[in-house]
This record gives C-alpha cells, sequence and structure tokens, in this order.
C-alpha cells in the first residue's frame, strides 16, 4: 500500500521518507512530480501528496491538476499535428510543447514500410526522454524489446479525457486491489471492447457499437469526476447497462 504526505514544488525529500527496499540492489522507481539529482538527491517539481510505495520501492506526486508533466517510460496517447521529412510532430497536452515521434520509431519500420500517419491521427506511444530543457521525444516500441507491445496507431474508436490521477489507477496490474476500480472488468463481462490509457489522462476506447463505446467512456468519467467507491461503480455499470 501507498503512504502519503503533501509536497510543495522545490522541496528536496529528506532520505528518510524514501523506501527502503528489502533487496539493496533494486533500483529506487521515481514517478511523475519528481526530479533526480546526481548523486541522491531527489526534489520535487509538482505540488501534490507525495506517495511512497515501500513494496514496489517507488516514489511520486499524485497530480490530477489538467497538466501533464511528460515523464520517461510513461505511456500516452498523442495526437500527430504535422510532420516533417522524419519527425512526426504530436501533441500529448493542449498549449504545450510537441512531442517528437521519430517516423522510424514503430517496430520493423524501414523508410519504405514506416506508417503513414495524417494530421489528426492518435498514435499510443512511450516517452523515450523528456527534459525540461528540451521537447519530449516519444516513440511506438518497447526500448528493451523493440516490440509494439500494443503500440502505434490507434484506429477508430474514441477519446474520453479522465484526471491524471485515474490514469495512472487505471495503468495498474491489479487496479481492484491496488487502485479501487472494478469498473472496467464489470463492463467487460457484459460488453466486448479495446482500451489504452494514457499517463496525460486521455483514453482510448473501441468497441463494437457507439453505443457500447459511449458506456466504456462514461462509465469511466463518472467514476473518475464523482470519485466512486467499488459497490457505487458496480451500481453505476449495471445502470448503463439497462440503457443499451
Amino acid at each position: 500500500m501507498a503512504t502519503q504526505t503533501f509536497a510543495m514544488p522545490g522541496e528536496v525529500l529528506p532520505e528518510d521518507v524514501l523506501p527502503v527496499p528489502s533487496n539493496p540492489s533494486a533500483p529506487l522507481k521515481l514517478g511523475p512530480g519528481l526530479r533526480h539529482t546526481p548523486p541522491s538527491t531527489v526534489t520535487t517539481t509538482l505540488a501534490g501528496p507525495l506517495c511512497v510505495d515501500r513494496k514496489k520501492n517507488a516514489i511520486w506526486i499524485e497530480n490530477n491538476s489538467g497538466r501533464y508533466v511528460p515523464q520517461t517510460n510513461d505511456v500516452v496517447i498523442a495526437t500527430v499535428h504535422h510532420s516533417s521529412t522524419d519527425w512526426y510532430h504530436c501533441s500529448i497536452m493542449p498549449h504545450t510543447a510537441f512531442a517528437q515521434l521519430p517516423q522510424l520509431a514503430f517496430e520493423g519500420a524501414t523508410k519504405k514500410t514506416r506508417p503513414q500517419l495524417s494530421s489528426g491521427s492518435l498514435i499510443y506511444a512511450r516517452v523515450h526522454s523528456a527534459s525540461k530543457h528540451q521537447d519530449p521525444e516519444i516513440v511506438c516500441y518497447n526500448p528493451s524489446t523493440g516490440k509494439s507491445e500494443g503500440m502505434g496507431e490507434l484506429k477508430g474508436g474514441m477519446v474520453f479525457d479522465v484526471s491524471l490521477g485515474m490514469a495512472r489507477r487505471l495503468l495498474l496490474n491489479k487496479q481492484k486491489d491496488e487502485g479501487g476500480l472494478v469498473v472496467l472488468d464489470d463492463v467487460a463481462e457484459q460488453v466486448a471492447f479495446e482500451i489504452a490509457v494514457g499517463r496525460n489522462g486521455r483514453v482510448w476506447v473501441k468497441a463494437d457499437g457507439i453505443k457500447e463505446t459511449l458506456l466504456v467512456g462514461k462509465a469511466l468519467q463518472n467514476t473518475d469526476h464523482e470519485a466512486l467507491k467499488i459497490d457505487e461503480q458496480r451500481k453505476l455499470v449495471k445502470k448503463l447497462l439497462r440503457q443499451i
């Protein structure tokens, strides 16, 4: 379980706040809102609850404001704005610098086989590098394996906006136990759908029909906006299913 205290931007975290792993060789995992300065200084860059998961040796700032700050290894849903000779220039959040996607940053892509993306195309990608000194770079494959692992162009479907905190919860491996979410599992018992969740607060959903797609999106957004607990999520899903 994660413990929380409140942090303000610019604070240097004392060592006793950082999780101590059971395995001394396990690296500390820094999430959104934190910056590492070698050799061992960790500074906050956002205001919000400081979450520490000692079991996973992870620490991050929970921030539900509308502004997403790209972090290396985050998965995001981006929109292609325009292209140049070697790059696609993509929007991750409104009114922020474009993320740069190399045109060959897809599994097995060559100059002949690379995807031909147009303005408005949706992309599921991973943040390859992020710094306050340069525009973020994204790629559509796992750099560790070279495989797409579900990343690439998202065709069809609809995009729904959720809070950054909700996006983080949706990306947890155990949504019920770790994030208090059952809404997707309950919907999936009756409706087949595909989903991609971006850490930037965007969720792509594709079901067999528009009504089903809207149902999934509405279930997620209502759960998020109304901070529904598990039993309330189940009641919501039953109510929405009766409407289709």
